[in-house]
């Protein structure tokens, strides 16, 4: 199937749009098939071995999001201790998450025994199923905003915390809790970015030809 240059562009736009959302989220319910949609793209990711070790648990309560919330509250407070100084005042700024203003939560998980001891690609590197889930989260990310879905990654909350509001079992690893909705606007910029946090490394420090190299300056 060869793609055209129109849909060439789209996917090259949908890449550069997408944006970490925390505090754009709207109320409004997603359809059913908007998120069957988003969920089945994440379903469609590479993954090791096609061992496919994702599921998805889909958070509408309240009550759960409510959990989820003050988990984040107390690992955002051990954070804050970590930075000094003005990093310290920048952080306690930032808005870094949407657990309740998001009409839903996502949680991506990874079963690393899923289809037996011995899969396919993993044998030399055998976290290359986490790897694997966490194209799935991309899948998802980029399928929600070509939807004009926003999507946050919380990933300060500590596993535990999910691990209880969610009922996930000790030997399922968590790769991400992710909010979703309808946003009032998609930002220019990423968020850290314009809050002068760090700037976007230019792409050609990051391209290495032949052999790995020190950043150029």
């Amino acid at each position: 199937m060869k793609i055209t240059p129109e849909e060439r562009d789209a996917v090259y736009k949908t890449i550069f749009s997408r944006r970490d959302v925390r505090g754009q989220f709207k109320p409004d319910p997603i359809p059913d098939q908007v998120l069957e949609r988003i969920l089945t793209a994440a379903h469609h990711a590479p993954s090791v071995g096609f061992m496919q070790p994702w599921d998805f648990i889909v958070v509408q309560s309240s009550a759960t999001k409510q959990k989820i919330k003050e988990g984040f509250e107390q690992a955002h407070t051990e954070a804050a201790a970590l930075f000094s100084g003005e990093q310290r005042k920048i952080y306690q700024s930032l808005k870094l998450e949407g657990i309740l203003e998001s009409p839903i939560g996502i949680c991506v998980t990874c079963d690393r025994s899923r289809n037996g001891p011995v899969v396919i690609g993993r044998t030399a590197k055998p976290e290359m199923d986490l790897y694997s889930a966490v194209c799935a989260v991309q899948n998802l990310w980029l399928a929600a905003r070509a939807e004009n879905l926003g999507v946050g990654w919380v990933s300060i909350v500590h596993d535990e915390v999910l691990r209880q509001a969610l009922a996930i079992p000790e030997q399922i690893d968590i790769i991400a809790y992710l909010c979703v909705g309808y946003v009032t606007h998609f930002k220019d910029k990423p968020e850290l970015e314009s809050a002068g946090w760090l700037p976007r490394r230019d792409v050609k420090s990051a391209i290495h030809f032949e052999v790995w190299s020190p950043d150029t300056p």
